[in-house]
């Protein structure tokens, strides 16, 4: 009997037996913590285990992203007290000028394929984009894992997933995405490894990739990953490790809980209305709905390609009388490019507001939030009620965004 990706990359990361549904100790080569879990991984650490070393310096790192710089003593407080406990330790801290966390490991080469790292991010599953597995844990297994070098885990089955057909023009990463959310819901890849399969996924570049897998968690998932990838894409990321792609292959006679079909064929931009990410309808099924700002950012779709593509749309035009638009570059090398490549200057004269890079608005304090009443439409990856603030958010690709805040209302690029 084979093994899917996931017990491959686990495997090579124990000694024990890997089969679904069985709890091993992983080994590990990166372990993060951030802005908000940080500060409770260093007050178990120093209660646990005192003056003690960390496991290894140069696997262990502090990311700040969540509110950068900080703007409230709060997150003031958290910072500090990481940095000095990583002073103290002998180990990096990525600072509140690099942008997100996740993000940053993957551009570092840190996230390699075939790797594991865990930080304190419900979205460290972004990693599969590169074929490392990434997980998301509670501070007290992040301390235990900065103490130990690994931490237990339970191996998930996986689901197979087929993306069949040809969607329209102007369909985006984003919008392939949601589709898929909307078809999988919470139930079918909950607590499953997902591995997606076709020619639609096999196109996707590193930023669409990271769309993709980001969501997973939103699907309920462990993670995902995507197996079949354009040369240029493994060049890529060879060069951001330094070493060669090496991307996990499920075995011909892997065991899957389940396999199925998913058809876009001549589908166009999608959107998720508020309250759930799964509640996903054409955009033209919601083009009455008029908006008071949008959202372009987050780990979902925070790249240069993203907010080229909205600045593509918004190009020579002008955001709405009354309309923000805020963007959040997701690192320190997005914003870079923005200013060589002159994407910078297209946002700025279309009339959006630039901040510097972070997660944006899924932290509270930062840019991005709603305020009462207010209708955003947001690049982010939920929607839930309360999560960017007490408005109501739709989700949709950076291209529906800057549509729709030219118009003022719920729209695709092709509507301008």
């Amino acid at each position: 009997m084979g093994y899917t990706i996931i017990e491959k990359i686990i495997r090579g990361h124990t000694d024990e037996e890997v089969r679904a549904g069985e709890i091993v100790w992983l080994d590990l080569d990166v372990r993060s913590a951030r802005d908000f879990g940080g500060p409770n991984v260093v007050k178990n650490f120093c209660r646990e285990f005192g003056d003690t070393p960390v496991s290894d310096r140069s696997k262990t790192f502090f990311t700040f992203d969540l509110c950068v710089p900080a703007c409230t003593l709060q997150y003031a407080d958290n910072q500090q007290v990481c940095r000095d406990f990583a002073r103290a330790k002998g180990f990096k801290v990525f600072d509140v000028d690099e942008g997100i966390g996740s993000h940053v490991l993957i551009e570092r080469g840190l996230a390699a394929s075939g790797s594991t790292v865990v930080g304190t991010d419900s979205h460290m599953n972004i990693l599969g984009a590169v074929g490392c597995f990434g997980q998301g844990m509670g501070d007290v297994d992040i301390t235990f894992a900065f103490k130990t070098g690994k931490i237990w885990f339970q191996v998930p089955e996986s689901l197979k997933v087929f993306v069949r057909g040809e969607p329209s023009s102007g369909f985006s990463a984003k919008d392939l995405t949601l589709y898929i959310v909307k078809q999988l819901g919470t139930k079918k890849a909950a607590l499953k490894s997902v591995e997606f399969y076709g020619e639609a996924v096999r196109k996707l570049s590193i930023s669409g990739r990271i769309t993709l897998c980001s969501m997973v968690t939103e699907m309920a998932g462990i993670i995902g990953f995507i197996p079949e990838f354009k040369d240029s894409v493994a060049s890529e990321i060879k060069s951001l490790s330094g070493e060669e792609f090496n991307h996990p292959y499920a075995d011909k006679d892997a065991v899957y809980s389940d396999a199925i079909t998913i058809d876009i064929d001549g589908l166009g931009p999608q959107v998720a209305a508020p309250f759930l990410p799964t509640n996903v309808k054409d955009v033209g099924d919601l083009e009455e709905v008029k908006i008071d700002s949008g959202f372009i950012g987050c780990c979902t779709n925070g790249r240069f390609e993203d907010l080229k593509a909205a600045a593509r749309v918004l190009k020579g035009k002008k955001v709405k009388d009354g309309v923000m638009l805020k963007i959040v570059p997701a690192t320190r090398k997005v914003y870079k490019q923005l200013l060589e490549k002159g994407t910078l200057k297209d946002l700025f004269e279309s009339g959006a507001i630039i901040s510097n890079p972070g997660c944006g608005g899924c932290a509270q304090g930062h840019i991005g939030l709603t305020g009462k009443g207010e209708v955003q439409i947001s690049t982010g990856n939920r929607n839930f009620e309360g999560k960017q603030g007490k408005g109501q958010n739709y989700l949709a690709s950076p291209a529906v965004v800057a549509a729709s805040c030219i118009l003022g209302h719920i729209a695709g690029p092709e509507d301008i």
